[in-house]
């Protein structure tokens, strides 16, 4: 089964940063980025990150080379991997909401690290670094006698722009590889696809080291609008739905558990904003239709949600889908839909052979999208990215690991992970299919099934329940679910929490919620064995 995204072709050098540039040109006097009260214009930024992109090539840090990024969001922050861009090297994100032993592991997986971008408030979590950290508070004055105009430094689409960390399937961080032209491809379909333009405003409100921060980041300025950036350096609801309010806000990106929080807030306090926006493209988790479901469809509501699908190893997004079109009663599963330009979605056995229309397979994808792959790594992540034979001629693609099918209507359904499923006595289950079936029973606001081992080693599903209300019985749900699971599914242990913890990329935190249910019965008659 393969879902093929339209052709579109690409200029003869496909990056990134030579849109803004264009539009630095054309509309010098436009705002580009927005923080903390500072408002700088393309004009401005291009001369900025031209200065900075000569520093970098000054100091080694020129094609092939990478430079570590280690600020809090701000203009500075944009200078910065703009004129890592101009000056042909590639930028990596070091999250600054990470703690420093973090920082310091990432740091010592980073090949042709050449320095570290930082500032006052950061510089002593990558003080562990084995190469120069540039403080840019202090460069103010170096930077002031350097050229306005870009440097001469040839760049091509298949140079890398950016890679960021994934722990992938073995919880070890890898350091993926994203190239310029797939990143414009990305970028450039978003712009195509959805009639982006130079009034498409968007707000970051996810973490800096997250894939999909990356293509947030750049989405306005690849079309001309503005960015604007929150001054906090861990997600601010507060914060984050006042600049929608006040600043035209059209677009956002972010994780699914990061719109459901969006959406409560708008919901507790009677809002609009969020619902006025022009489009959210949301995913990197599965979907909770049940949580958005009674805003999406509110009287007055004109946002369009793209539920979206895609891996860091490939520029994030593979294909979309606008939920407008979902109709619960039917698909139990939203769909993620159909491919970006320049873009295949195969769905393969375990023998990488095409399955057949309506089957089950893992779902790898090929194209534009496919990123460079792991830098550094040798181990058998590297083995996804893999090449088959298609009508006689080889295709390189990466496989996601995840299970997915195709529905009638040709749209994409991801169901699950090939590598998440579980033994409970015996039988293999995937705690997600558990976790969607919690979340429609009534009294079951949201809903995480996580895996605890006992001193034994045998699996046990503890279920972690935000309730509606004052709470939960769990005699009560445990029959409710025993009338649509079989009983090895359901869990052992019903826990009632006030919130599910996000991770700083916005996804729900499951290692947080064992944390607490270990800790919360450690010392009770109740406590895991």
């Amino acid at each position: 089964m393969i879902l093929e995204g339209k052709r579109v072709p690409l200029p003869a050098v496909p990056v990134v940063h030579r849109r803004f540039e264009a539009h630095a040109g054309t509309t010098p006097d436009a705002v580009a980025v927005v923080c903390a009260g500072q408002r700088v214009t393309y004009a401005e930024l291009d001369a900025r990150a031209n200065r900075f992109a000569h520093l970098l090539v000054a100091r080694g840090a020129g094609p092939g080379a990478k430079v570590g990024i280690c600020l809090d969001y701000s203009v500075d922050m944009v200078v910065a991997i703009l004129g890592t861009l101009k000056a042909g090297a590639a930028y990596v994100p070091l999250d600054p909401s990470y703690p420093a032993a973090r920082l310091r592991l990432l740091l010592g997986r980073i090949p042709g690290l050449v320095l570290v971008v930082a500032s006052p408030a950061t510089a002593a979590l990558v003080e562990s670094a084995t190469v120069e950290v540039l403080d840019l508070a202090e460069q103010s004055g170096r930077l002031a006698d350097l050229p306005v105009t870009g440097p001469d430094v040839p760049v091509t689409g298949d140079d890398v722009c950016y890679a960021v960390f994934t722990s992938g399937s073995t919880g070890t961080p890898k350091l993926t590889a994203v190239r310029h032209e797939g990143w414009y491809n990305l970028l450039n379909w978003l712009a195509l696809e959805y009639s982006l333009h130079p009034g498409s405003h968007n707000l970051v409100v996810s973490a800096f080291g997250f894939d999909l921060s990356q293509r947030s980041l750049m989405m306005p300025l690849f079309c001309g609008a503005t960015q604007h950036l929150m001054a906090s350096r861990n997600f601010d609801g507060a914060m984050a739905y006042r600049m929608l309010t006040e600043h035209g806000i059209r677009v956002v990106h972010c994780a699914s558990s990061t719109l459901y929080l969006l959406v409560d807030w708008e919901t507790a306090r009677g809002g609009s904003a969020l619902a006025g926006l022009d489009y959210v493209l949301f995913g990197g988790e599965p979907l909770k239709f049940e949580r958005i479901e009674a805003w999406a469809r509110r009287a007055g509501n004109t946002c369009t949600l793209l539920h979206q699908y895609g891996v860091a190893e490939c520029t994030d997004v593979a294909t979309s889908y606008d939920l407008a079109a979902h109709r619960p009663g039917d698909q139990e599963i939203a769909p993620v839909g159909r491919p970006a330009y320049n873009t295949d979605i195969h769905l393969l056995d375990e023998r990488l052979r095409g399955v057949g229309a309506g089957e089950y397979g893992e779902i790898c994808i090929a194209g534009a999208g496919v990123g460079a792959g792991y830098l550094g790594g040798t181990g058998p992540e590297s083995e996804r990215f893999t090449t088959i034979d298609v009508d006689g001629a080889p295709l390189r693609l990466y496989r996601t690991g995840d299970r997915g099918t195709v529905t009638d209507a040709g749209e994409l359904v991801v169901v699950g992970r090939m590598d998440a499923q579980v033994k409970v006595r015996g039988m293999r289950i995937d705690p997600t299919d558990i976790e969607r079936v919690l979340g429609r029973l009534a009294g079951v606001r949201e809903a995480a099934v996580a895996v605890e081992y006992g001193g034994s080693g045998e699996a046990e599903l503890i279920a972690f329940l935000v309730p509606v209300g004052d709470g939960t019985d769990d005699s009560d749900v445990r029959a409710r679910l025993l009338e649509t699971l079989p009983r090895n599914m359901v869990p052992a242990r019903f826990v009632t929490v006030p919130r599910l913890p996000l991770s700083p990329h916005g996804k729900v935190d499951r290692a947080a919620l064992l944390d607490e249910f270990r800790n919360r019965y450690a010392t009770t008659s109740g406590a895991p064995e």
